[in-house]
């Protein structure tokens, strides 16, 4: 199946679909773990967000990557307007994603490498659902750096004016500090 062709036919599909750049491959259900993480960042990123040129979006909206895949990321931000009526997005300066078990090799791997290919991508961060801890790739110049945040950290996103505590993305979650400060 090319893009294209996928692309028509995930539009007729009543589940939603990433593209490997051959094939679909169905999206899985979450836990409210991860839902209650992807709201407590929408909140937090909508309200920093507000009157500046860039925008959050969620996980409702195909992002197109550097190497022609289609993915659902739980959450970007571009930093220009899009058309309201657009479905898919290919320049967000920020991604984010809450690793689940079932997919946070593919999170931390593949989709760590396609993201890092995409030219817009300034920053990938990716949210652990079992404790408060984020690691956060961040491109600087032709290289990537990368941070571990742990309880008490602050997520750093100059490239869109946003400094978030970690703790507010976890808010609500009921993590003691014996769960949430986990080393390494």
């Amino acid at each position: 199946m090319t893009l294209a062709e996928f692309l028509v036919w995930e539009e007729q599909q009543p589940l939603r679909y990433e593209f490997d750049g051959t094939a679909p491959v169905a999206m899985t259900g979450g836990s409210t773990g991860h839902a209650s993480i992807r709201a407590n960042l929408a909140a937090a990123l909508l309200n920093r967000l507000r009157g500046s040129p860039c925008r959050f979006y969620g996980a409702d909206f195909k992002l197109q990557v550097a190497s022609g895949h289609i993915r659902y990321a739980d959450g970007m931000v571009v930093s220009h307007p899009v058309d309201r009526s657009a479905t898919l997005i290919g320049d967000p300066v920020v991604v984010l994603e809450v690793l689940s078990p079932s997919a946070a090799r593919e999170d931390r791997i593949v989709k760590a490498r396609e993201y890092q290919a995409t030219p817009s991508v300034q920053c990938y961060v990716m949210l652990d659902q079992d404790g408060i801890s984020a690691t956060v790739l961040t491109r600087s110049g032709e290289t990537w750096t990368h941070a571990i945040l742990v309880t008490g950290s602050t997520l750093a996103s100059p490239e869109i004016g946003v400094f978030l505590p970690l703790a507010e993305v976890y808010e609500g979650l009921g993590f003691d500090d014996a769960d949430a400060g986990a080393e390494g």
